[in-house]
């Protein structure tokens, strides 16, 4: 029996107890259920009163002692272990009280490697698609009869940190999780690691959260972190990007991809430092052949056939062929559902017919081409997309739906200035009329006079007031003005796009009540 095997043996007697401190925050609340899930004895405490601990209601059903506003004597008294925030100072007025009480540290880093997720474990990453796929494979799994672990968060996506590791600890039947990353060389490897997933998929790589001081290449490498820890396990693999196929060298590799028949032209560099010209299905995907050897493959996996304005395609593998009629439209969404359907046969052994009824009933991920209301016969839609790509890939994906649109911009683009003007620029090649109702956006459209003049941009009153909290652009005053102006436009759809239509979306549902 090793270390960690002894250490669990001695944490799971009955009669120890765990004090979990910081349970208003994030991290303490999954720990608490982590260990509650396990039938141990937990206490939990924080300084904060209860009017300010956010996230309690996850923790309705387990009937835990709390002790808020302090650490008091009454708490440490009883605790055998203890488990303090990461981010608790080891020079901090509680870590003496700690030592006094003679109470056993538990960190939360021993906490991952002495309690596993003894269950199957499934990791997403990828530039774009991360979130509908995952909500999607975790639909399937439903709809199967498994229950996914779910960190329960409201407004949090909870892709990052602790949430996806201590997640993959819940109790539940399987975990599917998205991982993402700040950009940094070893972050991702860590996440990874941290989860201990048996399985992963990758859905693209493109160079949409970088800022102009980043090479892309490096990015890349950082999502390759990700491929090289399932070089001895399964990976579910978008084999239309050559800059994830570049990167994938192992056997044990599953594909996915889309018949190539309809496509445009574009370009992304390839490892071996050339300009790879793609035949695009979607930015960054498609069909390629580059002089070094990398080649797109015959996805196992492949959609076609594919009617993306109405969510329709036929998806082929060398056991079947099957029609699928999705409620989603565009091509990224017939990505994002073929690699949740590899994922659910070749990892989670789902029969194939529960697949098929489960991709046809999903809804979408609220915040993704969401629907919101008609007015005057236009669609008004909401998209959380806030990058290059998945803002093009988007208002490119409507186009196809709709004969003519009105782009109502509320993003703060993470690559900075760069970044807006190349939305901007994206938006005005696809869209009827533009309305930048954030201020990074108006700051790259004023560069655009004659598209002012012409009138195909509009500008709004508010947008001229500086406003930026990360990708959040504009406030709710700056969203409806935009939204306002751009229901005066006369085109079949309106598409609200950036994370502030996302968190206004209740004050864009008021205004069809306009006249």
């Amino acid at each position: 029996m090793n270390s960690s095997d002894n250490i669990k043996k001695t944490l799971e007697n009955d009669s120890n107890v765990y004090g979990v401190v910081g349970i208003c925050g994030v991290v303490g609340n999954l720990i608490v259920r982590m260990l509650m899930d396990r039938k141990l004895n937990v206490l939990g405490s924080d300084i904060h009163e209860k009017k300010d601990c956010e996230y309690l209601y996850t923790l309705t059903g387990y009937n835990i002692p709390l002790y808020l506003t302090a650490h008091p004597e009454s708490f440490l008294n009883k605790l055998d272990y203890i488990i303090p925030p990461p981010s608790l100072n080891e020079d901090s007025d509680l870590y003496k009280k700690i030592a006094d009480y003679k109470i056993n540290i538990l960190p939360v880093e021993d906490c991952l490697k002495i309690f596993k997720p003894e269950k199957p474990v499934l990791c997403i990453t990828g530039t774009n698609g991360k979130t509908t796929t995952t909500t999607l494979l975790k639909h399937i799994c439903r709809s199967a009869g498994l229950k996914p672990t779910e960190h329960g968060f409201r407004n949090l996506q909870g892709n990052i940190d602790y949430i996806p590791p201590l997640q993959a600890r819940l109790a539940g039947d399987v975990a599917v999780l998205e991982t993402g990353t700040f950009g940094k060389t070893g972050d991702l490897k860590l996440l990874v690691e941290s989860c201990e997933p048996d399985c992963g998929i990758v859905t693209n790589i493109n160079p949409d959260h970088l800022d102009q001081d980043h090479d892309f290449m490096d990015y890349a490498k950082i999502k390759g972190e990700f491929i090289e820890y399932f070089k001895n396990k399964p990976i579910i693999v978008n084999s239309d990007d050559p800059t994830i196929f570049g990167l994938v060298t192992q056997e044990n590799v599953i594909t996915f991809g889309l018949d190539p028949k309809k496509s445009g032209g574009g370009y992304k560099t390839c490892w071996c430092g050339r300009q790879i010209k793609i035949e695009e299905t979607i930015t960054g995907s498609g069909l390629y052949s580059c002089e070094c050897g990398l080649t797109r493959p015959e996805p196992d996996y492949l959609a076609m056939e594919i009617d993306e304005t109405k969510g329709r395609f036929k998806l082929q593998t060398k056991d079947f062929v099957v029609n699928i009629q999705m409620k989603l439209v565009g091509l990224h969404n017939v990505y994002n559902s073929i690699g949740a359907i590899a994922a659910a046969r070749e990892f989670f052994n789902i029969p194939l017919n529960n697949i098929v009824d489960a991709v046809e009933s999903f809804e979408g991920v609220p915040g993704r081409i969401e629907h919101l209301f008609n007015y005057n016969g236009m669609d008004v839609i909401l998209d959380y997309g806030h990058n290059p790509a998945g803002i093009e890939t988007v208002v490119t994906e409507l186009k196809k739906v709709y004969s003519s649109i009105t782009v109502v911009l509320t993003v703060s683009s993470e690559s900075g200035e760069s970044g807006d003007n190349e939305i901007l620029s994206k938006v005005l090649e696809i869209g009827d009329f533009i309305v930048p109702a954030s201020f990074a956006s108006r700051k790259a459209a004023e560069k655009q006079s004659e598209y002012i003049s012409s009138g195909k941009i509009i500008l709004t009153d508010m947008s001229s007031i500086k406003f930026k909290k990360g990708t959040l652009g504009a406030t709710s005053d700056q969203v409806v003005e935009g939204v306002k102006k751009g229901l005066n436009c006369d085109t079949k759809a309106l598409v609200c796009l950036g994370e502030a239509a996302y968190k206004y979306k209740e004050d864009i549902l008021k205004c069809k009540e306009l006249k």
